[in-house]
């Protein structure tokens, strides 16, 4: 084939693909405009004696098939929520994954809880549960698996692992919309789960954030949380009954989600979509692992993560990410990088001022540690990761230039290595 890019070539493709960061490539329309200019003309803009937010919390627990959801107004507050609703002693250790956004951590620290991050494993980038009971306390109150990329993970051993240690699950499925496990949605298997509306999700109301469960006190307690601990939203005497947030979603956030829940489906379907037949083809390629799905499983690709074997191709995943972008794939390397716990933050648990609490609350000699090499499997999935863009406004045209562009470089691997 040609020369690479890189070196020189033609590049496969010049033109840009649909993205999150526009119109091209999000389903904002006349829809969400028509329920908007009917909250506006409403004049209640507040949930408070809204009809749109009460509307869109069924809507969304019907769509899943859960009993409760609870709106907020963004993902880490949904998180928030969840953990606000079991409510932790401060100490207690809450263990999740270290590959995620900072929203996941906040709401655990907020609690004054101590993060625990467990290891991952390498077919879906997901919590292994051999490492999450390793890790497993007296103090250890919640896991919260990360449904990441698009992709479940494997909760089953999870799920034994908390009801054998009598611990919450807080499924966070931020990148996850549509995703199945063995043919069950994500959301639908822990205690509590939650869901991210920000910008760049499934669907989007710009931020926004919803928490399902179908325990009805846990449900009881996240709507008191997420409205200050006042039972009322506005109405009937003040009271506070428990402390919390004000978490509540505006009605201008719910008239767009309203519109939004209608079309999920098809932007998950057309995801997978179009990331299976990637994958299909790049799996054809030497030294790329695409991601595993569980029997009855559906990814719905939020991104899609490859894993490559650096050592067996004998070239770095920089090389080849920066090859394949100059080729017009919309890749990228390395997703967040290193393990959340190694930004200066948490690495030096520096919190709340100069004191380092909560982590001071954990007994002498069991202090949790945040330094290198104490995830070495999430260290080399990041190390090898490529990441590859979906969108489901791509079209087969999109998809088939990405291919080729996959195939280009694997075809030319012997320049990259010169």
């Amino acid at each position: 084939m040609s020369v690479l890019a890189v070196n020189g070539g033609a590049p496969i493709r010049t033109a840009p693909y649909p993205s999150v960061g526009s119109a091209a490539g999000r389903t904002v329309g006349d829809e969400e405009l028509a329920n908007l200019e009917q909250v506006i003309r409403s004049g209640m803009l507040n949930r408070s004696g809204g009809a749109f937010v009460p509307g869109i919390e069924e809507k969304f627990a019907k769509h899943l098939g859960m009993k409760h959801c609870i709106a907020s107004t963004s993902g880490t507050a949904a998180i928030h929520v969840a953990v606000g609703a079991i409510n932790p002693t401060p100490g207690d250790e809450i263990i999740t994954g270290p590959i995620t956004d900072m929203g996941t951590v906040i709401p655990i620290l907020s609690q004054n809880a101590i993060p625990v991050f467990g290891d991952l494993r390498r077919d879906n980038i997901g919590l292994d549960a051999e490492d999450v009971e390793r890790r497993i306390t007296e103090r250890t109150t919640a896991i919260i698996p990360v449904h990441l990329c698009g992709n479940a993970t494997d909760m089953d051993p999870l799920l034994k692992l908390a009801e054998k240690h009598d611990l919450y699950v807080i499924e966070d499925c931020s990148q996850a919309y549509g995703t199945l496990y063995k043919g069950k949605h994500v959301g639908t298997m822990g205690h509590m789960s939650t869901f991210s509306l920000q910008q760049s999700k499934h669907i989007t109301t710009g931020d926004g954030g919803m928490t399902v469960t179908n325990d009805d006190s846990l449900a009881e307690k996240a709507v008191l949380f997420a409205n200050k601990g006042w039972p009322n939203y506005g109405s009937g005497d003040r009271d506070y009954v428990m402390f919390g947030m004000n978490y509540r979603m505006t009605e201008l956030q719910a008239a767009v989600l309203d519109a939004q829940i209608d079309k999920v489906g098809w932007v998950t379907e057309r995801r997978n979509e179009i990331g299976d037949r990637i994958c299909a083809a790049v799996s054809k390629l030497d030294g790329i692992q695409v991601p595993g799905v569980s029997e009855g499983g559906r990814h719905t690709y939020w991104f899609l993560a490859l894993l490559v074997d650096q050592e067996a191709l004998g070239i770095s995943t920089n090389a080849l990410a920066g090859a394949l972008s100059k080729e017009g794939a919309p890749c990228g390397a390395h997703y967040i990088g290193q393990p959340i716990f190694m930004y200066d933050l948490l690495r030096e648990k520096r919190i709340y001022g100069d004191s380092d609490f909560p982590f001071s609350l954990q007994p002498e000699g069991q202090q949790v540690h945040y330094e290198k090499g104490e995830t070495p499997e999430t260290e080399r999935i990041l190390d090898d990761m490529l990441q590859v863009s979906i969108n489901e406004k791509m079209s087969d045209a999109d998809t088939d230039d990405i291919i080729a562009c996959f195939e280009k470089v694997w075809a030319n691997l012997d320049e990259l290595r010169q």
